[in-house]
């Protein structure tokens, strides 16, 4: 081999070894890490269960996404005909919101995405919780595309991140009332977001959460809808501190009406 070969080959290596490295760098294996927790397509069955059903918003498919107790990413799916066919931004969203109930969820008690809304605005007594943090966009954005919500959807393995403060993620707890992680979906309102998410979540056999902040024993990480208008406040106020603004009559009225606990 010449030596410019020599050098070619080199400097190829030289720069594919370090970015392999930076690419599977922080990743698990997904297989012992996610063994307890749905596979791909017993989240695809689920999601597409509860989308089907009646919801309040605008009837459009969805990307779901599970993760562990540590934040790793264990299934993505979405619900439509290709990945086209749901919001391509909600993929991350999905993710974010699962991360999310499971980061602020304990084993004695539940925080939903939706119960955040209030809390985290000026004034709230979680103010600034939305900016910490932040999605890991090594981890969201890399990859093939059309592996996105398939089996080997390229988030799966990573810890991804971020905080999202609005319906649609829900904190996962098992048979036996252990924490195991988190679910999020997202695509259509953030009220359907968490009609959807609950129901995927119920017909996985996830859902013995030990208690919550809704005011309501059966449903303890529901969404809460007592935000009333208040003079020089935008948004309204939370009578409990907790609630979230209303996107329709019919998702809150569905809301009110999800399955009890178990």
């Amino acid at each position: 081999m010449s030596k410019s070969r020599i050098l070619i080959v080199m400097l190829a290596l030289g720069v594919s070894l370090p970015a392999f490295a930076q690419q599977n760098h922080g990743d698990v294996d997904a297989y012992s890490a996610c063994k307890d927790l749905p596979t791909h397509s017993q989240l695809r069955s689920a999601l597409s269960m509860a989308r089907g059903q009646s919801n309040g918003g605008f009837n459009l498919d969805m990307w779901g996404t599970v993760v562990n107790r540590d934040g790793v990413v264990c299934a993505v799916a979405f619900t439509g005909t290709n990945r086209g066919a749901q919001w391509p931004g909600s993929r991350v969203i999905s993710a974010q919101k699962a991360n999310t109930a499971n980061a602020f969820s304990l084993p004695q008690l539940a925080l939903s995405t939706a119960n955040l809304y209030s809390a985290v605005q000026p004034g709230g007594s979680l103010f600034g919780l939305q900016a910490s943090n932040p999605v890991n966009t090594r981890v969201a954005y890399r990859g093939d595309p059309s592996d996105y919500g398939q089996s080997n959807d390229p988030m799966v393995g990573g810890r991804i991140g971020g905080v999202n403060v609005f319906g649609g993620g829900l904190a996962l707890y098992n048979s036996k009332g252990q924490l195991i992680g988190g679910v999020g979906v997202s695509g259509d309102s953030s009220c359907a977001d968490h009609n959807i998410a609950w129901r995927t979540r119920h017909t996985l056999k996830l859902d013995l959460v030990p208690a919550g902040v809704s005011g309501d024993a059966a449903r303890p990480d529901n969404i809460v809808y007592d935000i009333t208008p208040a003079t020089g406040v935008m948004i309204g106020v939370s009578a409990n501190g907790w609630g979230h603004p209303a996107c329709s009559a019919l998702a809150t009225t569905i809301a009110a009406g999800l399955p009890a606990i178990p």
